[in-house]
């Protein structure tokens, strides 16, 4: 039930009421490697014949050598038979992956995702019972094709990689994790609907393995990854949190408040490395954002003296000088650390308040320059310019002079 609600989730923008951009498919090209071997210089009908047994072998010269080659050879070049002779192609994998022969069981599988591109009818659901086959050889083979096949066909896979995850034999559960983290690069809402499976199972392997790859999607799935990371910071296994909590500095790249929200839970987690986690996320968050301040703010007044300590420290960053006398004031009245009052203490010194002269006079500034012509008016008037001494009385040009107020 919950995994339904999820998929049909839609995150959506409470100004506009429209859906928010959760994710994006993959663009590159996809098409799988052709694989290369003497078949390459068979022409599509020699590669069809052999492949059927029409023709049982075949000679040619390939990379300077002479190679007979017999009917696995014919079915590795499969690959090579595209547009009209894709249907041929199909119908000669099929005869291929029903045979007894485990060598052409074998061989059919590892060509098989090149095949799938052109058609894939019911070649998934072989490969659903090839991984179940008696033969030890024939099952590595089809455990590798599902890992090669995931990422390009998830809808094919879908149950097989659910089984295969869950399987309790490495040499099978390996490589369909595999095959599922390259998944997280084409198709992360797929990826995300097998984590959110997987988180709800009692296995604590299964759920550490998946919060894993909660780091691979934090990019890409968008509100889907955001339900899973903030389902897994409240798992009961704290290495399930841990690696939920490593995915928080990414993602207050990308959806800060979303980050936020989920990092104010994870700083109050009781395990020292989730705190650690939310802390680097706090410091990697803008913090001109009111709510990471107020994060910040509280921090500085969390039990935990480690959260406190990295909070502290981010209150110059915050804070001008003023208002961070004030805050450390009163964070020194109630905390207990040594070392953090000491750290409070430096942050309400006020060097031109209570320094020595020294530190004093090195907050006055100095008189802006006067300029010469304004200098030199003033000595023309016998005054004087800052801390110079006034020049000797020298009379203004256009003063009268003593013989002619006499004569007057």
């Amino acid at each position: 039930m919950i995994g339904d609600m999820v998929r049909e989730y839609i995150a959506r923008d409470p100004r506009t009421g429209l859906p928010i951009a959760t994710g994006r498919r993959q663009t590159r090209k996809t098409s799988k490697k052709e694989r290369i071997g003497p078949w390459m210089e068979c022409t599509r009908q020699q590669i069809l014949d052999l492949s059927t047994g029409a023709n049982d072998v075949l000679n040619v010269d390939w990379n300077g050598g002479r190679h007979i080659l017999g009917r696995v050879d014919g079915i590795q070049g499969l690959g090579r038979l595209k547009g009209v002779w894709a249907d041929r192609a199909h119908a000669s994998l099929l005869l291929a992956l029903e045979d007894d022969d485990a060598d052409v069981k074998v061989a059919a599988l590892e060509v098989l995702p090149t095949v799938a591109e052109q058609r894939s009818d019911e070649l998934f659901d072989w490969l659903s019972v090839l991984l179940d086959d008696d033969d030890l050889h024939v099952r590595k083979a089809a455990s590798s094709c599902l890992e090669a096949a995931a990422p390009t066909f998830p809808s094919g896979v879908d149950s097989s990689l659910a089984q295969e995850l869950r399987s309790s034999i490495s040499a099978r559960s390996e490589p369909a994790w595999r095959g599922l983290k390259s998944l997280t690069e084409t198709w992360p809402e797929v990826v995300c609907d097998h984590i959110d499976e997987l988180l709800l199972l009692d296995d604590i392997r299964l759920r550490r393995k998946a919060s894993k790859l909660l780091r691979n999607v934090v990019q890409r799935a968008g509100a889907m990854a955001w339900d899973l990371i903030s389902w897994a910071l409240n798992d009961a296994d704290a290495e399930v949190r841990r690696n939920a909590s490593q995915t928080l500095s990414s993602l207050s790249k990308k959806e800060p408040r979303i980050a936020i929200m989920l990092t104010e839970r994870a700083i109050l987690d009781s395990d020292a490395k989730v705190r650690n986690n939310a802390l680097r996320a706090i410091r990697s968050m803008d913090t001109d954002d009111s709510r990471a301040r107020n994060l910040i703010m509280n921090g500085t007044r969390h039990p935990n003296v480690e959260v406190r300590r990295s909070c502290i420290e981010m209150l110059p960053m915050l804070l001008v000088e003023d208002k961070l006398r004030i805050v450390a004031t009163e964070l020194l009245q109630t905390e207990t650390d040594a070392d953090l009052k000491k750290m409070l203490s430096e942050m309400t010194y006020d060097a031109s308040i209570e320094g020595t002269e020294d530190e004093k006079n090195a907050f006055l500034s100095p008189a802006l320059p006067v300029p010469a012509l304004e200098r030199e008016v003033a000595h023309a008037q016998g005054k004087a310019v800052g801390l110079e001494n006034a020049p000797p009385e020298i009379p203004l040009l256009d003063a009268p002079r003593e013989d002619d107020v006499l004569d007057s």
